[in-house]
């Protein structure tokens, strides 16, 4: 009997003594200067030369480049595909608010991974009344924007949506129940004057979308398309990989050199069980991404308290940093990523425009005074190749096939859009403002690489630059016949 009380009195000892090293584990506060360090928070940009170059992009956008998605309604076409166009989705027009938002890091995983610790990690919010709710149950349900701003408060998603001067008003066409389920957080934030965070509700295998009320795979979509940097979350306990985590890293397709994976809560393993966890984590996720180089696995515990006892610190240190190195390249490099975005944009407006101009030319040189029209058109939208639609294209520029949209996009298209709304690109002309084509075609050769090599030897961009306008030089046509 005392033997038995004994051995009692000493395993109540042993789970207190494992308690308090638990405790006193989770109540150390870890050293967090390294992050002020490696984003160089305390560096003051130079404003001015930035404000320069978005004021010189917005206006290659507005003269060069919109004039021709408006005329050619390229905001109304329609892609089948997710992944025709990685990074964009196809019709979607870029904004002001676009051009001069902060580069985007969207954090994506399942439930109570620590996405919403981390981001309370990197901007120092724990313990103060403005951090984001974390738990062990799901706890995120809204779209979070955290943003800068003057003062802390909070915006809905309603109001979002409404202001022409953020980047979110196309979020409304995803309806009113996903616009309740969207907030914006705005603070004062060294961080957050360069780069804006999204938090996302977890992914939970055992829901259907219609449980969520508005179309959730859409509308993480909408935030893949616009994210500088995508960090995917998941913690030893959730490895596997259901439905909905699959459907996921399908969206991610094409946009492989953006994601970083992220192991995160590693210090509860001994390096051992960390080693086994991190082979399965590759086993699982290998069928998803099928590309030749994986993304990177940043291996860390992402929260503001000590790594636990006998563990890597100083591994789990370093791939923090490592981790904190990309976040700064993304913000380094926003200006010529931005420059970059419009770029690739005018050249899909370019193809447009080319394509929509191909159908109405086709369309006039089968047409006789007896031909029905709606019969001649339809024939030339149903079988396109037939007409040598796309492939006058290729052969007539040095347009890629790859950058080609897909065919029903453009039944679709005309369906909504007849034909004769359009006018052929030699049409499209004026004495003083010129042809639609010369000036995206200088905009995509000339102004925006020029702007782009400004940027890049450090060098302010003026809005007078001869570099950037040619000085009055007719740019040279390599589209149109001579």
């Amino acid at each position: 009997m005392k033997g038995t009380v004994w051995i009692c009195c000493l395993l109540s000892l042993l789970l207190l003594q494992a308690t308090a090293e638990e405790e006193d584990h989770t109540s150390v506060l870890r050293d967090t200067s390294h992050i002020d360090e490696t984003l160089r928070l305390a560096t003051e940009e130079r404003a001015s030369d930035f404000a320069a170059a978005i004021q010189k992009l917005r206006k290659i956008y507005h003269t060069s480049i919109k004039p021709m998605e408006q005329a050619y309604k390229y905001n109304e076409l329609r892609q089948h595909e997710i992944s025709a166009y990685p990074g964009r989705t196809l019709g979607d027009s870029a904004t002001d608010g676009e051009i001069t938002s902060k580069p985007m890091v969207l954090f994506l995983g399942p439930w109570s991974v620590g996405k919403s610790s981390m981001i309370n990690y990197l901007l120092g919010l724990h313990d103060s009344p403005y951090q984001l709710y974390t738990g062990a149950e799901p706890t995120t349900s809204e779209f979070t924007v955290i943003m800068h701003g003057e003062k802390i408060r909070s915006v809905e998603g309603i109001v979002m949506a409404a202001d022409s001067s953020r980047s979110f008003s196309p979020l409304e066409k995803f309806g009113q129940n996903f616009l309740e389920k969207l907030i914006g957080i705005e603070m004062p934030h060294k961080l957050l004057e360069r780069v804006t965070f999204v938090d996302t509700p977890g992914i939970i295998e055992n829901r259907k979308q219609q449980e969520r009320g508005y179309p959730f795979n859409d509308v993480c979509q909408w935030f893949i398309d616009r994210a500088d940097l995508i960090f995917v979350v998941f913690d030893p306990t959730k490895l596997d990989v259901g439905l909905e985590l699959e459907m996921l890293f399908k969206q991610l397709k094409g946009r492989e050199s953006q994601i970083r994976i992220i192991l995160n809560k590693a210090d509860n393993l001994a390096t051992q069980d960390l080693m086994r966890v991190y082979g399965a984590l590759f086993w699982s996720l290998a069928p998803l991404i099928n590309v030749t180089e994986p993304p990177r696995v940043y291996v860390s515990s992402f929260w503001p308290y000590d790594y636990a006892p006998d563990t890597s610190r100083e591994l789990f240190k370093r791939e923090e940093i490592s981790l904190l190195e990309d976040l700064n390249q993304v913000i380094e490099n926003r200006m010529e990523n931005k420059i970059a975005f419009i770029r690739q944009h005018g050249i899909r407006v370019r193809i447009h425009g080319l394509l929509v101009d191909r159908y109405v030319q086709t369309f006039k040189e089968k047409m006789s005074f007896f031909s029905d029209p709606e019969l001649v058109f339809q024939e030339i939208v149903d079988d396109p190749d037939k007409f040598y639609i796309f492939k006058s294209i290729l052969a007539k520029t040095n347009v890629s096939k790859f950058d080609l949209p897909n065919r029903d996009a453009y039944r679709d298209f005309f369906g909504i859009n007849p034909i004769a709304n359009f006018k052929p690109l030699s049409a499209q002309c004026s004495y003083i403002g010129g042809c639609l084509l010369d000036k995206i075609e200088k905009a995509i050769t000339t102004e925006l690489p020029a702007l782009l090599s400004s940027i890049n030897s450090g060098k302010q961009p003026g809005l007078s630059s001869c570099e950037a306008t040619g000085c009055g030089e007719k740019p040279k046509n390599r589209y149109r016949k001579n």
